[in-house]
């Protein structure tokens, strides 16, 4: 990448002529044209429209979204209100009300609220086929997002990275900018969180903290609309 992209757009113009693109966009029209597919088309870059390039605070790494109906969004964690809140996103709010010492409404998952704060909560797998988690996990996808966590990770303004699980936390290996904060721990889904090392891990205070003293406005975790 020779020229650093200042904004989204910029980036996605940027990998348009790039083979895997090509190839990534006619799998997608060819999945969404025969299969039911999450999220919804229109949805699929809604982690990028949501939360431009230069607002980016803080990144959350899921794996590939929800893969049942209705829930999947293009935001890592989140569903739409009218969905019941999933085990995983229970567990952050979990966290949040023990960091601050607040209450959140457990039925509320859309987390469009943090995406306007300058939270980017992506999948590295935008998309997945009805019912099948990881049946889009294919080689172009995979370089699609570390172009996405090049460019990230060449933006000099302060960004904490949340690497929750072991997927997210390989992904240390691209991550090199030392004006950057990146914080691990295990994955907030139950089968992990209730073995330990999720509660209790502060990362969400610890990232404002970061930012606070770096110059800029701390993320509100707690306000949900």
């Amino acid at each position: 990448m020779d020229k650093i992209p200042l904004t989204w757009n910029e980036f996605f113009k940027s990998i348009q002529g790039k083979e895997y693109s090509q190839k990534l966009n006619k799998f997608l029209d060819y999945e969404y044209d025969h299969f039911e597919c999450y999220p919804p088309r229109k949805l699929l870059f809604n982690a990028f429209k949501l939360t431009p390039l230069k607002n980016v605070k803080v990144v959350i790494i899921g794996q590939d979204p929800y893969h049942e109906p209705g829930q999947a969004m293009g935001l890592s964690f989140s569903v739409p209100n009218s969905v019941k809140v999933p085990p995983s996103l229970v567990n952050i709010y979990k966290e949040i009300q023990d960091e601050y010492d607040t209450s959140l409404d457990l039925n509320s998952g859309d987390l469009t609220y943090l995406a306007k704060q300058g939270v980017l909560m992506l999948n590295a797998i935008l998309s997945v086929r009805a019912h099948q988690a990881l049946s889009h996990n294919i080689p172009e996808y995979q370089m699609f997002f570390h172009d996405v966590l090049e460019v990230l990770d060449k933006q000099n303004h302060p960004i904490v990275f949340l690497l929750w699980g072991g997927y997210a936390r390989k992904l240390k290996q691209y991550l090199h900018n030392p004006n950057h904060l990146i914080l691990e721990c295990v994955h907030p889904s139950p089968l992990a969180a209730n073995h330990g090392g999720w509660f209790g891990n502060g990362h969400f205070r610890k990232a404002n903290e970061f930012l606070k003293n770096n110059g800029l406005s701390p993320i509100d975790w707690c306000k949900q609309k």
